[in-house]
């Protein structure tokens, strides 16, 4: 293991991790969101008009988040570097060719500078995800089970009188 900038320690083996995740990529289960998401992204692109709002510069950060959660949700099916790889590898080409379909839809086009963001997401998505082993276990964390944080607690609001 060895420390990059920013304190990201960086795990060089699957074994050197301290997370395991509670589904494998042994699990049909585990592909159930990956899937649903690229199904979401496959509909959202068949349509002639998408609802955005006009703010410059949405669309790209839209394909750039939505295919980083793609790539994690495939990531992790498996583990390491080399899953990572292959997790970057599938999603930048569904990227492709989800960008290829749209020139087939009445009203859409495709656009190379989409394919950019949509490869810049799931790269950053899978190497915070392999890289950084307490983002990759605050998301493995369920929600209920996150702690509470008061910044302050002489600052905490009080209940009850004077």
């Amino acid at each position: 293991v060895f420390e990059v900038r920013f304190g990201l320690r960086i795990a060089q083996s699957a074994r050197d991790s301290p997370v395991v995740d509670s589904v494998t990529s042994s699990s049909k289960l585990g592909w159930l969101w990956p899937l649903t998401i690229a199904l979401l992204i496959f509909v959202a692109s068949s349509r002639a008009i998408v609802a955005a709002p006009r703010i410059s510069g949405i669309d790209k950060a839209s394909h750039f988040s939505v295919y980083g959660l793609l790539a994690t949700l495939v990531c992790r099916q498996g583990q390491g570097w080399r899953a990572a790889g292959w997790s970057l590898l599938a999603v930048s080409a569904y990227g492709a060719s989800d960008e290829w379909h749209q020139s087939f839809v009445p009203g859409r086009s495709p656009e190379f500078f989409d394919w950019i963001a949509d490869t810049a997401g799931a790269a950053v998505a899978v190497a915070l995800h392999v890289g950084w082993g307490r983002y990759r276990t605050w998301l493995e964390q369920p929600v209920g089970a996150r702690p509470r944080r008061i910044e302050n607690p002489a600052v905490a609001p009080r209940v009850g009188g004077p």
